[in-house]
C-alpha cells in the first residue's frame, strides 16, 4: 500500500472533544489525558499534531490523548484559560496537574507525561 501522507495526515490519533464532552472525556477519566487545545488556522497547531498523534499511539493503553479546537468550543477554553494555542494540557484524577504552551519536540512532551503515568 502506497502510502498518501494527506490521508496520514486527516487520520488523526487523538480523538476529538468538544465543551459537551469534555467532563465525560477528561475530567472523568480513568487515566491521565492529554488534552491539545487548537485552531484549523494555528499553523504551529498543524506542526505539532504529528507529535500528539505518535504520543496517543505510543501511550496507547495508559493514557487518553484528545483534542479540542478552541474556536468550536471556547467555554472549556475559557474555564481552563487557554490565551495561545498550542496549549497540551495535563489531567489526572480530573485535575489539571502539567501544560505545555507551543509547538514543542516529542521528546520535552514525553519527559512531561512520564511523570504522571
Amino acid at each position: 500500500m502506497k502510502y498518501n501522507r494527506q490521508r496520514f495526515l486527516a487520520m488523526s490519533a487523538a480523538t476529538p472533544v468538544t465543551d459537551s464532552s469534555f467532563e465525560a472525556e477528561v475530567l472523568k477519566s480513568d487515566v491521565p489525558v492529554l488534552v491539545d487545545f487548537w485552531a484549523p488556522w494555528c499553523g504551529p497547531c498543524r506542526m505539532v499534531a504529528p507529535v500528539v498523534d505518535e504520543i496517543a499511539l505510543q501511550y496507547e493503553g495508559q493514557l487518553k490523548v484528545v483534542k479540542i479546537n478552541t474556536d468550536e468550543n471556547p467555554e472549556v477554553a475559557g474555564k481552563f484559560g487557554i490565551r495561545s494555542i498550542p496549549t497540551l494540557m495535563i489531567f489526572k484524577g480530573g485535575q489539571k496537574v502539567d501544560m505545555v504552551v507551543g509547538a514543542v519536540p516529542k521528546t520535552t512532551l514525553a519527559t512531561t507525561l512520564e511523570r504522571y503515568l
